[in-house]
């Protein structure tokens, strides 16, 4: 298998044009002391909305390695794929996210789900593992349940990872297989029967990204128990280091956070928690940096700033429309929308203020930058209008794309 790094950040590049922008910001992580690989990622659905295709996303961040002359680790990411969407992305890709959300839930048959908790004796009673919060009580009928729920998920995963492998090779990829994008989120003891599944299946799985309890809204902070998340997430790095040795996956699997939020609240707990225990990490903020090229162009005023308001005037109108696909992940009150009339008076600095995720600034507007957040196929619909506006202000939206992810991600992430 390709092995992955220790800490490796997702980013999303909807219109590929900041792919150099964000990888100054790892530079700038790198001159701290602190690498951290970048992964360029993009799913089927975001594709479809933007009619882009999966090579672009190689061939704008092999553009930016290039240009700007890094010598680390890169890789790009097929975001979210699944059996029937997989196909286009194996030539450009060397990272693979194994969407099985779709088939939890869904049993598997009654011979494997018996032969499954039969073969795994060890699961079951008290288990007391280093760095857990408190044993996990596991019952054998907590093993059928977990099984129940997602035995054929993971042997769906298996079904597409030796896909991708005799395509391209087991050798030139790295597996992640994702089950947040589902109703409930996974508990460590659920988490551990997982990983055993998967170890049956002998999935070479280097990233492992759960659903976790509380809300990942779409460009804003986390919103739930901070408390929890902290046992949730401490209970997990211990639950993948136990799995590591008790089933032979791969020394570098680690933990992954999905999502297109931004998860400010949680870099403390999850820096915390990698400094003590020298865990790896892979998280994700995909679909900021549109925001952040939203934000330069009304910054920059003029046509930018123009195109930005008309954007946000369009979206207010196909609130239902942009919403339904992301309901799960958006909490919009559509009363705290300012008009568009209202919205056309700002000043590029007042409109950018509202949109840049700032807490304490008095003019943020959680609101509308979710609504902006998913509402970046409008940009597409400009086309050329919209991308020619990036290029001629690339100094300023790229200076937002940069300062995002460096100062309110990596750094208070992995410096603190």
């Amino acid at each position: 298998m390709l092995v992955i790094e220790k800490f490796t950040f997702g980013v999303g590049d909807r219109f590929a044009h900041q792919a150099a922008a964000q990888l100054r910001a790892f530079e700038q992580l790198a001159e701290d002391g602190v690498d951290v690989a970048p992964v360029w990622n993009k799913s089927n659905r975001e594709h479809t909305f933007v009619g882009s295709k999966p090579q672009s996303v190689y061939d704008a961040a092999k553009n930016a390695i290039e240009t700007r002359g890094w010598n680390k680790a890169w890789h790009v990411d097929a975001d979210h794929i699944q059996l029937a969407t997989v196909d286009p992305f194996i030539p450009c890709s060397d990272f693979f996210t194994i969407d099985v959300a779709d088939s939890i839930g869904k049993a598997a048959s009654q011979e494997e789900i018996a032969a499954f908790v039969d073969r795994h004796p060890e699961l079951v009673g008290t288990l007391t593992l280093e760095g857990l919060s408190s044993p996990l009580e596991v019952s054998k009928e907590d093993v059928q349940r977990v099984a129940e729920q997602y035995l054929l998920a993971v042997k769906e995963a298996g079904e597409i990872y030796r896909h991708i492998a005799d395509a391209k090779g087991a050798d030139n990829v790295i597996a992640e297989i994702s089950m947040d994008e589902t109703d409930s989120p996974q508990t460590p003891p659920e988490l551990l029967v997982i990983l055993a599944a998967i170890a049956d299946e002998q999935v070479p799985v280097q990233t492992i990204a759960p659903k976790f309890t509380g809300r990942f809204n779409k460009g804003v902070d986390y919103v739930g128990d901070l408390k929890q998340f902290e046992r949730e997430f401490n209970d997990d790095v211990a639950v993948i280091a136990h799995a590591v040795k008790t089933y032979g996956l791969p020394e570098t699997l680690k933990l992954s956070v999905h999502s297109g939020s931004d998860k400010f609240s949680l870099y403390p707990i999850i820096r915390e928690c990698l400094q003590r225990t020298g865990a790896g990490l892979h998280i994700k903020t995909a679909g900021t940096t549109w925001l952040e090229e939203i934000i330069g162009l009304a910054e920059a005023g003029g046509d930018g700033l123009a195109l930005a308001k008309e954007i946000y005037a369009y979206a207010l109108e196909h609130v239902e429309e942009f919403c339904a696909p992301y309901a799960s992940v958006i909490d919009i009150d559509n009363s705290k929308l300012p008009d568009a009339e209202t919205v056309n008076g700002w000043s590029g600095p007042r409109l950018a203020s509202a949109i840049r995720h700032i807490q304490d600034n008095e003019h943020f507007n959680a609101h509308m930058r979710q609504l902006l957040h998913v509402s970046f196929k409008v940009a597409a619909k400009h086309g050329d209008r919209y991308t020619d506006l990036l290029k001629k202000n690339q100094e300023i939206v790229g200076n937002e794309v940069t300062k995002n992810i460096y100062e309110r991600h990596l750094r208070p992430l992995f410096v603190g």
